[in-house]
């Protein structure tokens, strides 16, 4: 019985030490209260806190909580912003290519004007009768290396720097899976895109990052050395963002590493901010200089990315390029919508500044096609076009390509923590921290870019079907309408005629 004597005298020591502990934790916690009480009282910044010591406190901790329990616990369905659970979830599902059906009826409110509905056709086309076409050329006969696209549906632009490393090496090697394009962002092109071998946009932004000089101007040797590259495909001059209309992008100092200080030849450390416009383009014939210059040095496709918001200078822009000829045309312009943006912005620019998508595309794609510049210049749309129905949706209206950015990073895992802006996203998407960085990996998420490009496809093409089209890129205004007060929807071609209609239109008005 003497081990058990022992055994009993080693119980009650443990307990005698634990309940030690228990005791020094106690006091500690009230010394800490005592010390947090007279602090909050005395102190005179926060009035919560010095009303209500040290239980004021939790009012910070319950606000920080509550942007990542919100999602899950508190809102509907369809309510959250900027992208609602339903939206999410579908990309989170064609990039796992899970199941994607639904049950008991849509969620989705039909009556909010501008919601869009699709008209299927009595007899919709039978799904056996052509595979998925998303190929199409852009800058044929206007520069020596066209770009033949194969997919409609490609990512957006995203900086090394604004994602991270393993973020960056996913979407590539994701792109080349998938075989659609990856354009660079701003931040210039790293070894992370080339690596893998897929086709690449390289973005040109006001700072000329990748391709500048120490004094910050177009370096147009380096510009030549990366149009050398085969997988370099298009170039892109960046006027403005839908997250920055006016304003350059900005890459807060914390996210700016040595690796990234040396591909876009700034500081270590530093805010990245690139200046609000082009210093060489002042005016409307700068701006085709500017697209002539770069595509004089590069031979291959040039285009611009802006936001619409004032669109009085489009008739003359048209004119002027009608005046110089069709080849001073961009290749392509990427419109970008008010309610895009992936990385840190000013909240009244993201807010308020810009025209959304939905009024800036039919506004770019009639005055194009009312000057005859329509099938010159190829339209690519981007902002908030995660799902297949708002892909459909751009491609009625008249775009000819559509880029997403947020959509490829849910499919890489985004959970919108809406902590782009700072350097702890915990999915590790936008993070430089390495302990976040390790929980992403890039091979498994490469295969989830993949999924979600092919998984959008197929319903692009389901829809298109239903529509009595043998393919998405048949769509048109005469396939969808639009609601426009909450119980009655209009076609879309009579909501938004072709400038020949219109012009018919107003024929008819002034007799």
């Amino acid at each position: 019985m003497k081990w058990l004597n022992n055994l009993v005298e080693a119980a009650l020591a443990f307990v005698d030490v634990v309940a030690v502990f228990f005791i020094f934790v106690l006091w500690c916690l009230a010394v800490t209260v005592v010390v947090v009480y007279l602090i909050d009282r005395f102190q005179s910044r926060h009035t919560i806190r010095r009303n209500y010591p040290v239980i004021g406190r939790f009012r910070y901790l319950f606000e920080h909580l509550g942007g990542f329990f919100r999602p899950y616990l508190f809102t509907m369905e369809r309510e959250e912003l900027p992208f609602n659970r339903a939206d999410r979830a579908w990309v989170y599902r064609a990039a796992k290519n899970v199941e994607r059906t639904i049950a008991f009826g849509s969620t989705r409110n039909l009556t909010p004007s501008g919601e869009i509905l699709f008209l299927n056709n009595l007899f919709p086309a039978q799904e056996t009768l052509a595979p998925f076409r998303g190929e199409m050329v852009i800058g044929e006969g206007h520069v020596r290396f066209p770009y033949t696209a194969q997919s409609l549906f490609n990512i957006s632009g995203m900086s090394y720097g604004a994602l991270s490393r393993p973020a960056v090496k996913a979407l590539a090697e994701g792109a080349r899976q998938a075989g659609v394009w990856m354009n660079t962002g701003e931040g210039g092109v790293s070894s992370y895109h080339l690596r893998s071998g897929c086709d690449l946009v390289v973005q040109i932004g006001t700072a000329k990052y990748g391709v500048r000089d120490e004094n910050g101007h177009l370096d147009e040797d380096k510009l030549a050395r990366l149009a050398k590259l085969e997988q370099v495909r298009m170039f892109e001059i960046k006027l403005s963002q839908g997250a920055k209309p006016g304003k350059g992008g900005v890459l807060p100092g914390e996210k700016v590493t040595a690796e990234i200080a040396d591909i876009r030849g700034i500081p270590v450390a530093e805010a990245s901010i690139s200046p609000n416009a082009h210093e060489e383009i002042k005016n409307l014939d700068d701006l085709l200089d500017m697209i002539e210059r770069v595509r004089r040095i590069t031979e291959k496709p040039v285009g611009i990315k802006l936001v619409l918001g004032d669109f009085s200078w489009l008739d003359d822009f048209c004119r002027l390029i009608l005046e110089r000829g069709e080849r001073s045309a961009p290749d392509f312009i990427t419109l970008d919508s008010a309610d895009g943006g992936t990385g840190a912005a000013p909240q009244t620019l993201m807010d308020y500044v810009g025209l959304p998508l939905k009024e800036s595309l039919p506004l770019l794609v009639d005055k194009l096609t009312e000057y005859g510049l329509r099938p010159r210049i190829r339209i690519i749309c981007s902002g908030k076009m995660v799902t297949p129905a708002a892909v459909g949706w751009a491609l009625c209206m008249g775009a000819d390509f559509v880029v997403s950015a947020r959509g490829f990073m849910f499919a890489i895992g985004c959970i919108q923590a809406l902590q782009c802006n700072k350097n702890t996203c915990p999915t590790g998407i936008t993070t430089h921290d390495p302990r976040l960085q390790r929980g992403l990996d890039w091979r498994v998420k490469a295969g989830r870019v993949q999924q979600y490009v092919c998984n959008m496809q197929s319903e692009l093409q389901m829809l298109a079907h239903s529509c009595g089209l043998e393919n998405p890129r048949d769509l048109s205004r005469r396939h969808a309408h639009i609601v426009i007060d909450g119980r009655h929807s209009r076609p879309m071609h009579e909501l938004y005629p072709p400038a020949d209609v219109r012009e018919e239109l107003v024929r008819v008005v002034e007799t």
